[in-house]
This record gives structure tokens, sequence and C-alpha cells, in this order.
């Protein structure tokens, strides 16, 4: 297939170069930044089992304009969601009417805002479960597992995309999987405050207390307003929080698949953070705060999270700096490092 990546960050060029390597004939839209390093020295992707591919500049198409869109047979949308809508009127503009269009993005709304501005497309939802980080300029490196979900619908898409490397299945109950995956991204923000790698968070007794009762607190929102969830891990979503809370020899034992990931990892959130760009904390947090109002259910946990990220501090904070501790828990020693 022909295919445009439309938006060549961590997960597009991560996914788009794979889709290559599995015989697609794969387009990168992007930005200057990204795309005049991977011309200048190709472009790797690696995993945190051990896969390394790399690929010459040559191999793929890098684009900087949207009419490359003129050429698609399927677009992928992987812009962050502040930029969906720019990129929706882009596609609306150039892309040939009715091809596929999936969003592989964060969050609720994107699809929706897709669907929208394209109503002669079929706008299909995604949901990648992993993390992906850049390890250098053009170099593009894979932390977690998991395997890509797609709305069902007409074509096999998800049978024609999927490869040994890319594993992507379709759903047809695609909102629990969306909004499973949206409980367990809530942690982004946690992980950027944290200054921790992720493995370190997973580690720290209190910081899954946190993480748990954030869980739990969007978990009521979700019933209250009549939405399924589907686990995103091992582990049923309604058990998850439960799991967080155990001590910390039980809760490896008992969670070893979730700590199957590069002890180096970070969450993207962190990475945003880090380097002063926007994040994606009103899809994240901001989706359970809107819909706890509509719902009369309240959020102060993702309501103190998401103004914490918003003020973007210097410095890593402790779970007892986010939230008051309780008075039936007792602190553990945590580790903290700086976000810079």
């Amino acid at each position: 297939m022909k295919i445009v990546i439309a938006g060549a960050g961590s997960i597009g060029c991560y996914c788009g170069a794979l889709l290559a390597d599995a015989g697609h004939d794969v387009t990168l839209l992007g930005r200057a930044r990204v795309l005049d390093s991977v011309r200048a020295q190709g472009l790797t992707v690696t995993d945190f089992s051990g896969l390394h591919r790399h690929f010459s500049a040559d191999a793929l198409t890098l684009a900087e304009d949207p009419a490359c869109l003129s050429q698609a047979e399927l677009v992928i949308v992987t812009v962050k969601s502040g930029a969906t809508r720019d990129m929706a009127d882009a596609i609306a503009q150039f892309a040939p009417p009715s091809i596929p269009v999936l969003s592989w993005q964060n969050g609720m709304e994107n699809a929706r805002i897709l669907r929208a501005a394209l109503s002669d497309h079929d706008v299909r939802a995604g949901m990648v479960p992993f993390n992906v980080v850049p390890s250098e300029p053009a170099a593009f490196h894979r932390a977690t597992s998991g395997e890509v979900v797609i709305q069902g619908g007409p074509g096999a898409l998800g049978q024609r995309l999927s490869s040994s490397d890319l594993p992507v299945v379709e759903s047809d109950d695609m909102d629990a999987v969306q909004w499973g995956k949206l409980v367990i991204n809530l942690n982004n923000a946690l992980n950027a405050l944290s200054g921790l790698t992720l493995k370190d968070q997973l580690l720290n007794r209190d910081w899954r207390r946190l993480m748990a009762d954030q869980m739990d607190e969007a978990l009521t929102v979700l019933k209250a307003a009549g939405h399924s969830v589907a686990s995103t891990t091992p582990l049923p979503a309604w058990m998850t929080p439960h799991i967080l809370r155990l001590p910390t020899p039980l809760f490896t034992r008992i969670a070893a698949r979730m700590l199957t990931i590069d002890p180096s990892a970070r969450t993207s959130m962190a990475y945003d953070l880090m380097a002063g760009r926007p994040t994606e904390i009103d899809s994240l947090q901001g989706e359970i705060i809107r819909l706890g109002a509509q719902s009369g259910v309240p959020t102060p946990i993702c309501a103190r999270v998401r103004a914490l990220v918003e003020k973007a501090p210097k410095t890593a904070l402790s779970p007892a700096k986010i939230r008051l501790r309780r008075p039936t828990e007792k602190p553990s020693k945590s580790r903290k490092s700086p976000l810079t």
C-alpha cells in the first residue's frame, strides 16, 4: 500500500519504518527538524527485545509538503493532539476521497475531529500501546510491549498492515480499547512529574499508590458516564489499581509483564516537559475532568496533576507534593531525580 504517515515524530517514524520494512511504500510527512536528520544519516529503529533496523534515506519518501497526501492509499495520523485539526484540513485538501484514515494517537477526541472534517473518508480510531522515544537524531527506540489495535472495518486493514515486528489487530469495540489506553496513559503526566524512569516509578510503592488512586478516579468517572473499559495490559482494568497498591516484592511477581520495559524508558510527556514543548495533558487528564464534570463525579487528582504539568516544574516532585497523603498510608523511601 502507498501509506502516508501524517506526523513524523517518534511513533510515526518507528511505525513508518517497520511498515516500509514489511513492503509498503511509505512517505513520512513531518517537520524539517526531524526529516533533515533522516536525510543525512538514514533512519534507525530499535526495541527493548533486541530489534535493530537501519534504513537508508532513499528507502522512505520524506516530505514536508502535505501535497504528498495526494498519492496516498492510506493515511495514518500520528501528530500530537493539538495538531489534529490542521492535519485534518490538509487531508481534506489533498488526499483522494474515500481512502482510509487511521488515527494512531493518544486521547479520545482525535478520531472525532478527523471524522468531523473528513466525512467522505473511512476514518477509524486506533491505539498504539507502546512507548517510543528518540535515542538520538534519526533513531527511535521502542521501550515497551504491545500490539497496535485499529477499529474493524472493510478491507482487512489489520491483516494487511500487520507484520512480525509490528503486529496490528482489529477490534469491534474500539471505544472501550481507547478508554482503557487513556486510563493507562494518565500515568504519562505522573511519570513526567516524577523525574524517574518508568521502571523506577513502578518499583516505588508511593508512586504506584498515586497511580492507582488516579486510575480509580478515572474508572469511577467512566462507570458513571456509562463507558466500557477494555484493558490494554495483561490485567483486567478494574484489578490494576489493586495490583499497583501491593507491596513491591509481591507486585513484581504478580505484574512481571508490566515490567517488560526498557530500564531507561520514560513517557513521551516527560520528554515534552523537559524540552518545553506543549503536552497532551488536556487530551488525557483533561478528558477525565470534563467527563467528570458532566457526570457529577469529582476529579481532584486529575485536576491537580493537570495544573502541575501546566506549570511545567523544573524539578522532580514526590507523590506527597502532588496530593495529600491519606492518614492510613505510610511513606516509603522514594528516589527523586531532576527533570532537567
